[in-house]
């Protein structure tokens, strides 16, 4: 069965504060978004990637390929106001005519996917239709009280909660294309965060599998810095 991959990089790095989006941000000599992209072509090169990018961000982008040598594959799809938006674009890329195919959709500023998680997303998904990665929780958790936004933290009443029941999640979340396509056919909701929630509206379970640690979603400057560290080359 086909593979595709929908790299969702519309970020403006806010957070970051940087003026250049955390996309197009070097990393030990590479932006990004390209380890991002060499990441699945390391895992399955017949993957076909569909990169999802501001209009506005597309000639920065052409010229970092330039700059870089940057040669491999891609279609390119311009984004929408929100991430739902954006994915709908990224599968509107993928070619009427196929049918059966399985479709991931990844944060492009989450380089450090491992190869197998790829594989084993993609390998789970033609079987159960909806997967999604994720890793357990390591640290104690606390649950505020819901009006915790109205009086403040210091006030919040809050408990702990069981920590084992909980997962974070991470990407790529992989789908049966027919599946996808039938989400992405729903009017927005504020209420989908990613694209397991947009699925889920349909009813369709959602199957879990193991992700890796380092598959950090770099949006701060503590994340760059972690990032720089698990590219940089060991002394000898």
């Amino acid at each position: 069965m086909e593979r595709y991959a929908i790299i969702v990089a519309g970020g403006k790095g806010l957070r970051m504060g940087s003026e250049l989006p955390k996309q197009f941000i070097d990393i030990n000599g590479k932006p990004v978004l390209m380890r991002t992209l060499e990441t699945f072509v390391a895992a399955d090169a017949s993957i076909k990637l569909i990169l999802v990018l501001p209009k506005d961000h597309q000639p920065f982008w052409q010229s970092l390929c330039e700059k870089h040598h940057f040669n491999e594959p891609h279609t390119i799809a311009s984004g929408g106001p929100t991430r739902f938006h954006s994915v709908r674009n990224g599968l509107n890329s993928v070619p009427p005519c196929v049918d059966e195919a399985l479709v991931a959709v990844h944060d492009g500023v989450r380089p450090f996917v491992a190869p197998e998680v790829i594989d084993r997303c993609f390998a789970e998904a033609e079987t159960y239709g909806a997967v999604v990665p994720v890793v357990e929780v390591v640290e104690t958790l606390r649950q505020l009280d819901d009006r915790s936004a109205e009086i403040g933290l210091r006030q919040a009443a809050s408990h702990t909660v069981n920590r084992s029941l909980y997962r974070l999640v991470q990407t790529p979340q992989t789908f049966r294309l027919s599946l996808l396509r039938k989400a992405y056919m729903q009017e927005y909701n504020e209420l989908f965060t990613d694209d397991a929630s947009v699925v889920e509206t349909l009813g369709h379970d959602i199957t879990l599998v193991e992700g890796n640690r380092e598959n950090i979603k770099i949006t701060t400057p503590f994340d760059l810095a972690v990032a720089k560290s698990l590219t940089s080359k060991p002394e000898a």
